[in-house]
């Protein structure tokens, strides 16, 4: 069955994208849940554990604390409350921590650590896990056991004011509340008055039991302009203030007699040191958590923070206000919050929370009884039952004492290893949809390898053997063992996997599917081997040792893309990814240099055709070219890899990133300090007007125009919201928000877009002029190198210029001088691509993310537009190399047919093996503990952009060739 080429391209792109999309459903982890449906109820509490008589009462000591106020700043670093600039920070806080009756903790967030899963995290005590990065964006309402539902149940009045993603996850459970938008991250003022504004008509209140109040400001100027910056600590003193003036109208409130109050003071998540979160380094995980309230002691100094986790305040929240620890929740109870407490409600506390833990441990793992922390919970279970006896028989003798003491350790020991155990039972992987996920990838993967030089004949068509693959004997047979093994998985499967559970109907489609994909491959392989075997069309194959014969850029292309996919199955390795492709980009200039060298000073050049193979032209002819311009060419050619190479290691100063080593000072950091600004400004508008002249050369006039008022715009956008100057600015002056310099530039980016397209659409249906197409893709890139401008900070505009310039140097002087085919070609657009993607300051760290570009010209959170202008300046590197390859591609029309279909199935070979190997990556990857800080969407974004790259590319060079132009 013949099938045209760009239909085959669409048909693989379609089937790789479900492919993954089973796999990754099958790899986000399905966090750990207890099997009971319904939520903890008091009535369905243990006994008290008693020796030798009939079942005690299910009594529960008194809650600790009538009223909780919980003060959540979002990324509050621990070393701005306990650090050596704590005093400065914040004053009073820091004074109650030392002097005061409080307990003072570092709180281990887990990764991610971004502020819906820590929601969560902290009001059901469970670990959430990746997938709700997504879920971040539009939190739905939590269903599972948490201490909101259980505050509500009991006839806990409860207010709110703050970030609504509380408002989302809790709908209807706060009797008062006034959310505001966390994703606008330009606003740090407003969106913490807008929380403060109720607190004082609030705290002279009785009617309410908790008050809940999330502070968003600091975390959104962490998102401007990192942690040092001199807006942190105004905004940490305001905090300061404000719980001074909380603890004050509690201390005022408190009743002679009555329970206590309990004030907390925490963070979701901390602030890494370029001032974002959602990874694992120390200061993102490092939050603090100060307990303060009159039922504890009070300090005779400042002593060092225990460490707890995170998860650990849901049961000691729970206990304190007397309601049932959430059924999920992994963590234990904050002990020394019970010291104060007697033996006997210690005792009990911590029996309720290991009855919670053991529970759960029972519905998570197969085999709890072997686990060390149940068994230990057994026994201090049972020593609390001849504890028990002893106490209610009045004995008052000390051994009682050291035996309840004794059991108080043993139960936390219990609760330390249950804990433990559940929280490295994280989730439950479905290996099942991973594999089955991964076989279709495969299996197109190498259709696609196979099928291209067919594809990229002069016929640009592909004969797919499917009727003789689904009459064949081996289809049958491979459908009957699939489905049997299909059968086996389901009936056998001690967990549920998303497999399982579609139609038969579906699963019945995925085998066929499999099955014929098999059979196709083997039918295609089997042709490609035989001898004599032709590509659709007239024109055999070439000879196997001149189809097979490599260059050294060729071997060098092939190893080195290899052995990075290789180079990734160690954690390390992603960790510190970019220094693989700062290494292999060295070594492609190299390469070039070499074959440059080759060029012009090795091969004879003796004859007039020999010079016009060194400089082609269909327009002029050779002898036009006078000596002195060869000569000059000659020596661009030889400089362009130098002055690549110069220019990578220039950008390699300007943004550390990766791990092990992101905290060190770079080129970036002395840029945007306060006493450089001139530096920056001066280098910000050389970048402009550079930028300007190497994209203006293929526009036409009116986008020429709209490219330099457009980048003008750029530069006065940077200069309202304070980054560089202007001469006539004063230092002292006011700056906006530069939210109508930014929309300035959005016309001119819509307008040049526009003409370009309008070119786009003339040339394909109105004339087929060549030159109107190429400037037409020219400028819908000029357009995108507008917008990223727009977006790029400051400091990274010499990325872009430098992006800009060695594409323009390359495309000049190496790539159409040297001959280098498609594959070549794409090859090298893709190792700057990704080359470019850290040079930006990226990693494989979902912290690097910058969002505080997706409100560029936006006034309020409008999701649409913030998700795409994060994601268009997060990728702008790899994104502006690949559409550079697609108008380089279409400006060149000098391409024989045998040299695109010879360097397009090279092409395939090359991005097969990584797309493949990348699946195979994410689940080697979940063996280590070290994927909960690697993982970022680029993973993700790796396997879909290798894949569209090779069908993109193949769809693009197959509508470019005709039957008539393959005959001629």
């Amino acid at each position: 069955m013949k099938v045209r080429s760009s239909v085959f391209a669409s048909f693989i792109l379609i089937f790789e994208v479900i492919g993954i999309a089973l796999f990754l459903r099958g790899f986000f982890p399905v966090p750990v849940k207890s099997s009971f449906s319904s939520k903890s109820k008091l009535s369905d509490l243990p006994a008290e554990p008693l020796t030798g008589s009939a079942p005690n009462s299910s009594r529960l000591p008194q809650p600790l604390f009538k009223r909780v106020v919980i003060m959540l700043v979002d990324a509050l670093r621990e070393d701005f409350v306990f650090g050596p600039n704590g005093r400065m920070y914040m004053p009073y806080t820091r004074h109650v921590v030392e002097r005061g009756s409080s307990h003072s903790f570092v709180a281990k967030a887990r990764p991610p650590t971004v502020t819906m899963p820590r929601i969560k995290a902290l009001t059901t005590g469970s670990i959430p896990g990746f997938i709700d990065v997504v879920m971040n964006l539009n939190s739905p309402a939590l269903l599972e056991d948490n201490l909101i539902w259980q505050a509500k149940t009991a006839g806990k009045r409860m207010v709110f004011y703050g970030d609504d993603t509380w408002v989302r996850l809790f709908p209807k459970h706060f009797m008062e509340y006034d959310g505001t938008t966390s994703f606008f991250v330009s606003d740090y003022t407003e969106v913490d008055n807008n929380v403060t504004r109720h607190l004082d008509s609030t705290l002279k209140r009785d009617d309410w039991d908790i008050l809940i109040l999330h502070y968003l400001g600091l975390d959104h100027i962490g998102h401007i302009s990192g942690p040092y910056s001199s807006l942190i600590q105004p905004k940490l003193m305001e905090m300061d203030d404000i719980l001074k003036k909380i603890h004050s109208a509690l201390i005022s409130k408190e009743v002679e007699g009555s329970l206590p109050y309990l004030l907390v003071l925490c963070g979701d998540h901390g602030m890494s040191e370029t001032g974002s979160h959602g990874g694992s380094s120390e200061p993102e995980v490092s939050t603090p958590l100060v307990l303060i309230s009159p039922a504890f002691k009070r300090k005779a100094g400042m002593e060092k923070p225990g460490v707890v986790e995170q998860v650990d305040l849901t049961p000691t929240l729970a206990l304190g206000l007397g309601l049932p620890i959430s059924q999920n929740s992994v963590g234990r109870v904050i002990q020394s919050v019970l010291e104060e407490t007697s033996l006997r409600d210690q005792l009990r506390f911590l029996h309720l929370n290991g009855h919670q833990l053991s529970c759960l441990l029972k519905d998570s793992i197969s085999d709890y009884e072997k686990e060390v922390g149940f068994e230990q919970f057994r026994v201090a279970e049972k020593a609390h039952g001849n504890w028990m006896k002893l106490y209610l028989e009045g004995n008052t003798s000390e051994v009682l004492t050291n035996v309840g003491k004794k059991v108080l350790r043993q139960y936390l020991e219990a609760l330390a290893a249950m804990s433990a155990a559940l929280s490295k039972q994280l989730g439950k992987y479905d290996m099942y949809s991973m594999i089955a996920g991964m076989v279709f990838v495969f299996q197109l993967l190498l259709v696609l390898l196979l099928a291209m030089p067919e594809a990229l004949s002069g016929a640009a068509a592909v004969d797919l053997p499917i009727l003789s693959a689904l009459l064949s004997l081996p289809f049958y047979l491979l459908c009957l063992l699939l489905a049997s093994v299909h059968v086996l998985v389901c009936t056998s499967a001690e967990s549920s996997c998303y497999f399982c559970s579609l139609s038969w109907g579906l699963v019945f489609t995925a085998v066929a599917f499999s099955s014929a994909m098999f059979c196709i491959l083997v039918s295609i392989a089997t042709r490609r081997l035989s001898l004599g075997a032709k590509i659709h069309g007239k024109s055999p194959l070439r000879s196997s040792e001149v189809d097979w014969s490599l260059s050294e850029l060729d071997v060098l292309l092939l190893a080195g893309t290899v052995g990075h996919t290789l180079s990734l199955a160690a954690s390390s390795f992603v960790e510190e990814e970019h220094q693989a492709w700062y290494f292999l980009l060295n070594t492609l200039c190299l390469t070039v240099f070499q074959d440059v060298c080759r060029k012009y000073f090795r091969e004879k050049r003796g004859s007039g055709d020999d010079e016009e193979h060194i400089l082609p032209s269909k327009d002029r002819h050779p002898s036009a070219h006078p000596k002195a311009e060869i000569f000059s060419e000659k020596w661009l050619a030889l400089a362009t890899p130098p002055f690549t190479l110069l220019c990578c290691r220039l950008l390699r100063s300007l943004n550390q990133t990766g791990v092990q080593w992101a905290h060190i000072p770079d080129v970036g950091h002395w840029l945007n300090s306060s006493e450089h600004k001139v530096v920056l400004s001066l280098l910000s508008a050389f970048c402009l007007v550079l930028i300007y002249f190497l994209v203006q050369r293929r526009c036409s006039w009116v986008s020429k125009v709209a490219l330099a008022l457009g980048l003008l715009g750029v530069y006065s956008y940077r200069a309202a919201v304070g980054n560089v100057l202007f001469p006539w600015h004063h230092s002292g002056q006011t700056m906006s928000k530069g939210t109508v310099e930014a929309r300035f530039v959005y016309v001119f980016v819509l307008g040049i877009l526009f003409s370009g397209t309008k070119d786009l659409l003339r040339s394909q249906i109105i004339t087929a002029d060549a030159k109107l197409k190429s400037r037409g893709l020219w400028e819908i890139y000029s357009g995108l190198v507008l917008l990223v401008s727009l977006l790029f900070r400051a400091h990274n505009l010499p990325v872009l210029c430098c992006c800009l310039l060695i594409q323009t140097l390359m495309a000049q002087f190496i790539w159409k001088k040297l001959h280098y085919d498609a594959a070549q070609t794409t090859i090298m657009h893709y190792w700057f691509g990704q080359a470019f993607f850290y040079f930006q300051g990226n990693s494989n760290n979902i912290a690097t993310v910058d969002i505080s570009v997706g409100f560029v010209g936006l006034e309020s959170y409008i999701e649409a537009p913030a998700i795409f202008l994060t994601a268009l300046s997060t990728y702008a590197g790899p994104l502006l190399w690949a559409c550079h390859l697609v108008c380089y591609l279409s400006s060149e029309r000098d391409r024989s047919p045998v040299a695109v279909g010879h360097g397009c199935y090279c092409l395939a070979l090359l991005r097969s093996v990584p797309a493949a190997a990348y699946i195979v990556l994410v689940t080697v990857l979940r063996y280590h503990l070290f994927i909960w800080s690697v993982f970022s969407p680029k993973l993700l974004y790796e396997s879909m952009h290798l894949l569209l790259t090779a069908g993109v590319c193949l769809f693009f060079i197959t509508m470019e060739q005709s039957p008539s132009s393959s005959k001629s």
